[in-house]
């Protein structure tokens, strides 16, 4: 009776938290305008689809096809693709992928291609079914206009990963 206990109490807690996750990456797009740590507006948002793909025990490449969306003013959009490259511990495999930045500014404005550049830093993932990622990354360009430090990533796949990262992205506009 205990052993099924355990059981059923065990699939409830990972149905909630898969239901979570899966919430997760299907993360809301709708942001308001509010000053960050900088004193910059943000100006709109960064909504990337990653690439599907295994994980090796040294790390790991995927794609990137990722759309800026204005929140300020007339809507703008600006597509950029590139990569994230991943190196350190990533076990596992992951389907689809959804990484969602905010993007700032010091005024309400923005330039095609701004957010082309290099960004680095570190991931941290757990994925089983329906997972999320944490990634801190900093860089770009030297321009004004900068990407919010911590994103968050949606995934489905099982996967494990805590890595030094690296985003490429290039504007196709």
């Amino acid at each position: 009776m205990r052993k099924v206990l355990t059981l059923a109490f065990s699939a409830a807690s990972l149905i909630v938290a898969g239901a979570a996750a899966a919430r997760a990456a299907d993360m809301p797009t709708t942001y308001s305008e509010e000053p960050d740590q900088r004193n910059g507006v943000k100006i709109g948002y960064l909504d990337c689809e990653i690439g599907g793909g295994v994980g090796y025990v040294l790390g790991s490449a995927k794609e990137l096809d990722c759309t800026y969306h204005s929140t300020v003013g007339r809507e703008r959009i600006d597509h950029y693709t590139g990569a994230i490259r991943k190196m350190g511990v990533d076990l596992g495999f992951t389907t689809r992928s959804r990484l969602i930045w905010a993007v700032f500014a010091p005024t309400a404005g923005y330039h095609h291609g701004s957010l082309s550049g290099l960004y680095q830093g570190a991931t941290v993932e757990a994925t089983v079914g329906a997972g999320v990622g944490t990634n801190i990354l900093v860089g770009g360009t030297s321009g004004s206009i900068h990407l919010q430090t911590v994103s968050v990533t949606g995934q489905l796949g099982l996967n494990l990963a805590a890595t030094g990262t690296s985003v490429t992205l290039t504007s196709t506009d």
